[in-house]
């Protein structure tokens, strides 16, 4: 991963180190509340030894005190004089209790220690720490006085006494939140990373192409409007959405030249991934072109294009293929210019029969001859073989990835469908991906189950906004939030 992914990876990831960051925070704060405060009282101690005549002896005087000075620090921590403490104070602890509370430090080259005691009570920690302080000068006398009562060739002085602290020297609030902020956001970035390495879905341009073995053709923006009304009125939309398809339209037309694709299947490797809004807005893109279409509902298990273009649904691709009407009887004029549309008809029994008879390529190819484009909606690859059927008989296949939805595996697979049956992929299509700033859009379908609504398209007046970038690389977290809210439309 270098950098630049890097930086990718943490702007598509930022909810993970937001959360991860507060949590943090949250976890410094309640160990900084629920941690019983100590207060710290200080003694300073004065170790000396007798004085010489001579310099020299002065000199030696403080050698002496100077190595004195180590062993006393320890025997300030020792039992004996905590339980000294215990006694003159009266207190409710053990020796060893006490032992933890008190530190003593001996500063090099020098005759002073210091010696510090926390408690949770600070009167207490004060008389701890004066009487503790007082206790070690006379057991310092009782340990250098000679048996022969002669003079003690050291004493130790309480140079500064103990007062009452009025600060809590534990918990440390700000080194708590300091260190909650750093962990955080080292397992922040740690987690993103994690979970965009662990990522299956398809995000970039290159890994899309990369697996369907085709160039993308277009990147249609998440667009709310698109769960009430699926179709674009072209005639007096210029917002991201319809630019988009207008993209994908120009695409289409220099995919090849010499021979250019007629009968064009669009398809998608799982349900929910915006194929049939996407092939209705593709057909609507090349009509606003001038061109003739016909837009081809193939999907005749859970059909959806009559309900999304209020059209009868009964009459249409299956009643044709099955004898029961005419093509002309079946087609139906739509209140968008240019575009006509043979519905799927009445659920038949045997859907991939149908789809795959040479009455359904003659049907396909007899369509190619009244019209410029022939566009076919389908049925998702791993669902069922029908989408693989009509793919066979088509000029080419679109093939639509969800950003952020579409696992890697699942789209290697469809793609494999397509080359078992020899169809030829023009290109694949990003559907409901983020966009950068501004409103943020919901293109989300359903394919199982939900029941579309069906609104009048009104004309409205737009200020135009430039085309989509083909490669988003804003937040995905944006695009899961608002796919898990949208819903209603049938993909």
């Amino acid at each position: 991963m270098n950098l630049q992914d890097f930086v990718k990876t943490l702007r598509a990831r930022w909810v993970t180190v937001a959360v991860t960051l507060v949590v943090a925070v949250l976890g410094a704060v309640a160990i900084t509340l629920l941690t019983t405060p100590l207060y710290q009282a200080s003694t300073r101690l004065f170790v000396s030894t007798n004085g010489g005549s001579s310099i020299a002896d002065t000199y030696q005087g403080n050698r002496f005190s100077q190595e004195r000075v180590v062993s006393y620090a320890q025997l300030l921590t020792g039992q004996t004089l905590a339980q000294r403490t215990i006694d003159k104070l009266g207190l409710g602890m053990s020796a060893g209790q006490l032992q933890d509370h008190v530190t003593a430090t001996a500063k090099d080259d020098t005759v002073l220690i210091d010696v510090a005691v926390v408690d949770e009570s600070p009167v207490r920690a004060r008389d701890i720490a004066n009487v503790l302080s007082d206790e070690f000068a006379v057991m310092v006398r009782e340990l250098e006085t000679p048996e022969d009562g002669a003079r003690a060739d050291a004493r130790v002085v309480v140079e500064q006494r103990a007062s009452i602290p009025t600060s809590p020297v534990v918990p440390k609030t700000a080194r708590n939140l300091g260190l909650g902020i750093a962990l955080g956001v080292l397992l922040g970035i740690g987690m993103a990373v994690l979970r965009e390495n662990l990522d299956n879905t398809v995000k970039d341009r290159e890994v899309l192409e990369e697996i369907t073995g085709t160039g993308l053709v277009g990147s249609v923006p998440l667009d709310r409007d698109r769960r009430k009304e699926p179709a674009i009125s072209f005639e007096f939309d210029n917002t991201n959405t319809a630019e988009a398809f207008r993209k994908i339209r120009t695409n289409l037309q220099f995919l090849a030249v010499d021979n250019p694709p007629r009968i064009i299947v669009v398809t998608s490797s799982t349900p929910s991934e915006g194929k049939s809004t996407t092939a209705i807005n593709i057909a609507l893109a090349l009509a606003e072109a001038e061109h003739n279409v016909v837009l081809v509902d193939g999907d005749m298990r859970r059909p959806a294009i009559h309900k999304y273009l209020d059209l009868v649904g009964q009459v249409g691709f299956s009643t044709v293929l099955s004898g029961q009407a005419s093509t002309e009887e079946a087609l139906q004029k739509t209140r968008f210019s240019g575009l006509t549309v043979l519905t799927s008809g009445a659920v038949p029994p045997n859907p991939s029969e149908l789809l795959g008879s040479q009455t359904a390529k003659k049907l396909l190819n007899k369509l190619a001859g009244q019209f410029d484009y022939v566009i076919v909606d389908s049925t998702p690859l791993l669902a069922v073989t029908d989408a693989a059927i009509l793919a066979a008989a088509s000029d080419g296949v679109l093939i639509m990835a969800r950003f952020g939805q579409t696992k890697r595996d699942q789209l290697a697979h469809a793609v494999t469908s397509l080359e078992d049956v020899g169809a030829t992929r023009l290109g694949a299509v990003f559907t409901m991906t983020p966009t950068r700033g501004g409103s943020s859009y919901s293109y989300a379908y359903s394919y199982y189950g939900e029941k579309g609504q069906k609104k009048t398209s009104r004309p409205q007046t737009v200020e135009p906004k430039s085309s989509i970038d083909a490669e988003s690389n804003s937040d995905t977290s944006e695009v899961e939030q608002e796919a898990k809210r949208a819903g209603g439309a049938s993909g």
